[in-house]
Formats: structure tokens, sequence, C-alpha cells
């Protein structure tokens, strides 16, 4: 099952917000934060943010567990 997020309204280039996806793409969830955590980029802050939602959604929503959830 594939459950999907989206955030609108980021106030950085695509390019950029690129770069921070492009480095948890394919990771588990919470490596994927941690890895958002110690990143230093601008665009870290609504990518994180759209994870922890994303996730929030799958577990509420869905009932899945968060151990079986990675970053596509």
């Amino acid at each position: 099952m594939e459950i999907k997020a989206k955030a609108k309204h980021i106030k950085a280039s695509p390019r950029k917000v690129r770069l921070v996806v492009d480095l948890i793409r394919g990771m588990k969830v919470e490596p994927a934060l941690n890895q958002l955590t110690f990143t230093k980029k601008k665009a870290t802050g609504s990518v994180e943010k759209l994870v922890k939602s994303a996730v929030a959604n799958a577990l509420n929503n869905f009932d899945l567990k968060e151990d079986n959830l990675f970053i596509k």
C-alpha cells in the first residue's frame, strides 16, 4: 500500500528541496528522520514535517506499523 503526503507553499526552490529528499529516498522512517535532524539545509524542516505527517496518516488512517514504512 502506498501512502502519499503533499506539501504546498514551501519557501525553497524545488532543486534545493530535491537535494534533501534524495538523501532520505529509500530509507526506513526512523533513519530518515535521524538523517534530517543532522542535515543543515533550509528545506529539512519542511521535509521533516512532511515525513512526520505521512507517518501519522499511515498509522492512524490505515493501521500500518511504523517498522514497515519507508520513503519512496
